[in-house]
């Protein structure tokens, strides 16, 4: 039974990490801390320089930024120092217009702009910008976090510097979770005190409804419901869950000017571990008091693996949050914690190894692989059946078997994301006809 302290440190912690964003959340991250840099110079900045770690740089490479029909950094960092309002964080670029991308254009080719790769970053989460103006300078970092600002400058006044890894002064936020504090906090605590998760429903499905009415990305969502993927795959509950879940990742990918509710700083992930669970509740007729603890289920779930794998890493983000989802599937079937914590086992067999190349519209396809196997995992677990301790890193404990998995990639996968980076920026360039 937990204590009322701690079931308010729980809901104090969900409130941090599932929050809404628009945009892929690297980029943004970048023009927010752009805009904070702006705020602090008091002026547009005649130049910016961007100093990024790898796996910021590798996530906002590829990835459409909402409201510009463009993609990549250089129009997310131009808008962050335009009509960024650092105050709204992940949603710093709410007033993006028509205008704004014209303005942000001509800032581009004014040259001001320059990006470089911080290999010595200390953090895999680590942002740095100085803007220039009038002989002035403006200075500010975001590490470990995506709204974490450690350090503000300016000229030589410095206003903020706390360490990177402050875990002593973060103390107070920090709930040690495990899979069973994870499942009795969703089916004790009182569903009134939970059912602000529903607005992460209500948001979640209004993308993808965007994503199925429009042609973004690689259109994963609109093709699973066409007559093509309607032939293979049919119109039952799989077929749904992966549609809606691909729709919403298709808008968000491709720069839809749309929020969503994001878990742990990824709006992908919120997307992975919500959709799922919606569609499955709405197509078994589960009451909303079960949708309403299936999704904080699979939220908390993900945020429990995030609290150990870190904000980002080698491992697709996909995984983790499809965990969560297929921990509230198996409630929504009328699974017990046991047949929960075989699911996860079934998960981690599955989909350990899948590698993060960088945020970009096929991420609806990892997605899709994600919600997929969260199925899978629980129609066997509620069964009873799951992956035992003589296979592979599966371990008889599922919190030890988590933390293998978080192992691997935060520490097990480090060269395999610097190889895959090496890999993005050299490309061979397209020979023009």
């Amino acid at each position: 039974m937990l204590t009322s302290e701690e079931k308010k440190a729980i809901i104090a912690l969900i409130h941090r990490q599932v929050v809404p964003a628009i945009g892929c959340t690297e980029p943004i991250a970048v023009a927010l801390c752009v805009a904070k840099a702006k705020e602090i110079l008091g002026q547009l900045p005649e130049k910016i320089e961007v100093s990024l770690s790898a796996n910021i740089l590798k996530n906002a490479m590829g990835v459409g930024i909402p409201g510009t029909g463009m993609t990549g950094l250089p129009i997310a960092i131009a808008l962050g120092a335009l009509i960024g309002r650092p105050e709204l964080e992940l949603e710093v670029l709410q007033d993006c217009n028509r205008a704004a991308v014209e303005e942000g254009k001509k800032y581009i080719a004014g040259e001001r702009i320059r990006i470089k790769l911080d290999e010595d970053a200390p953090d895999k989460l680590y942002i740095a910008v100085v803007c220039h103006a009038g002989g002035h300078e403006a200075e500010a970092r975001i590490a470990t976090a995506h709204t974490n600002f450690v350090y503000l400058r300016k000229d030589g006044e410095v206003t903020l510097d706390k360490p990177v890894h402050a875990s002593e002064e973060n103390h107070e936020e920090e709930v040690e979770l495990t899979l069973r504090k994870v499942y009795d906090f969703a089916t004790e605590t009182d569903v009134e005190e939970l059912s602000f998760i529903l607005e992460a429903k209500k948001m979640n499905e209004a993308a993808a409804a965007d994503g199925l009415h429009e042609n973004f990305g690689h259109q994963l969502g609109k093709t699973l419901c066409s007559p093509l993927g309607r032939g293979i795959m049919g119109e039952g509950i799989f077929s749904k869950v992966l549609s809606a879940t691909s729709c919403a990742c298709d808008a968000r990918m491709a720069g839809a000017m749309i929020p969503v509710m994001s878990n742990s700083g990824s709006g992908n992930q919120g997307i992975c571990a919500t959709m799922p669970v919606v569609v499955f509740a709405e197509e078994n007729h589960n009451t909303d008091e079960e949708t309403i603890r299936a999704l904080i289920i699979s939220n908390l779930t993900a945020i429990y693996i995030k609290q150990h794998l870190g904000a980002l890493s080698a491992l697709c983000g996909c995984v983790v949050a499809s965990t969560g989802s297929s921990c509230g599937i198996t409630y929504l079937m009328g699974g017990n914690y046991d047949q929960m914590a075989f699911a996860v086992k079934n998960m981690i067999a599955n989909l350990t190894g899948m590698i993060c190349d960088g945020a970009k519209p096929s991420c609806a396809l990892k997605l899709t692989s994600g919600v997929s196997t969260a199925v899978l995992s629980a129609m066997l677990a509620i069964q009873n059946k799951h992956v035992t301790s003589v296979e592979g890193i599966i371990d008889d404990d599922v919190d030890q078997s988590i933390r293998n998995l978080t192992e691997i990639g935060r520490r097990g996968m480090d060269e395999t994301d610097k190889f895959v980076l090496n890999i993005m920026t050299h490309k061979t360039k397209p020979q023009k006809a």
